[in-house]
């Protein structure tokens, strides 16, 4: 048994010293020319040398002071792609903000008058224009219109068959409302043969609502014009 053991250790020290002769050679993994103390390479082990069937393992070190550790201009490239970033913000919210849809009334284009035993009857025909400031086509959806002649409402009219704004364009409509006076001043007033200009000053209040970007508003107007209740006498004028 002694003599197995002295065998043993024998044939064992030339190979224990073989190997710490390779460790040697190969610095601890972490170190730098072998001044630290650390672990030994996972990879290969101390050994310096790669097992075979174990190349898709590799452990990459890559010292502190390693220039691809630091990247040059990374502050110039980062500032170009907050300020590239910033303004397509400001170019998307330049488009897609809402802008105003401008109602305004035109003009008053002929007046008919019809007289009856006990009323009067007056198809007025009106022209509007309607323009959208806005990048996005804006759809109307409703459009009323009603009358009024001393504060009383004597005619309503609604339209909901009105084309679409196109963006940055404006679009003019002819609107026609009946009205119906029944009140006996008036119809006294408008039906008199003594009175060569009977003027009545009628009052349109107009309501839209219209669509676009995924939101509904509504427009409100208010016009005053003047026409004569007495003959077709009503020339074509502007609406102040």
């Amino acid at each position: 048994m002694v003599i197995a053991v002295k065998n043993s250790k024998s044939t064992e020290g030339p190979d224990l010293m073989e190997e710490v002769r390779t460790l040697k050679q190969f610095p601890p993994y972490g170190a730098i020319a072998g001044l630290s103390t650390a672990d030994t390479c996972p990879t290969c082990r101390g050994t310096g040398r790669i097992p075979r069937g174990h190349e898709d393992q590799l452990v990459a070190v890559i010292p502190c002071n390693d220039v691809r550790l630091k990247p040059r201009r990374t502050k110039l490239y980062m500032c170009i792609s907050m300020a590239v970033c910033l303004f397509l913000c400001c170019l998307i919210l330049f488009f897609l903000f809402p802008r105003s849809v401008i109602l305004t009334p035109v003009s008053v284009l002929s007046v008919m008058v019809y007289f009856n035993p006990n009323t009067i009857e007056m198809e007025v025909t009106n022209l509007i224009s309607m323009s959208n400031e806005n990048f996005v086509p804006v759809q109307i959806v409703k459009f009323d219109v009603q009358g009024l002649v001393l504060n009383a409402v004597v005619g309503k009219t609604n339209i909901s068959n009105m084309t679409a704004i196109q963006s940055r364009s404006k679009k003019s409509y002819t609107i026609e409302i009946d009205l119906l006076i029944t009140d006996n001043g008036l119809n006294s007033y408008c039906k008199s043969s003594s009175i060569k200009i009977r003027t009545l000053f009628l009052e349109l209040q107009m309501t839209m609502n219209i669509s676009y970007l995924s939101h509904t508003e509504q427009l409100s107007l208010s016009a005053f014009e003047y026409i004569d209740c007495g003959t077709n006498s009503t020339t074509p004028h502007p609406v102040r």
